[in-house]
């Protein structure tokens, strides 16, 4: 059974850690950290984490264009 705990839902979940933004996201955990939880504090860091992965998101929405199902 321990296996199965270990094994993702699905065969593409991905991990925070293998995200490119991985760095914002430890960031701005460790600025919640520093200033006890006072979000805040903590905006700058949660912008630039934002927008990473909105970025992120759109690199993958235009890959997945060029992708077809029926081909």
């Amino acid at each position: 059974m321990a296996s199965k705990a270990s094994t993702p839902p699905y065969p593409s979940a991905a991990k925070i850690s293998d995200s490119p933004c991985f760095p914002q996201y430890t960031a701005s955990l460790k600025c919640l950290e520093e200033f006890s939880s006072d979000k805040s504090k903590c905006q700058q860091q949660f912008d630039v984490y934002k927008e990473c992965k909105k970025k992120e998101r759109e690199a993958r929405l235009e890959r997945n264009k060029s992708r077809s199902l029926f081909s």
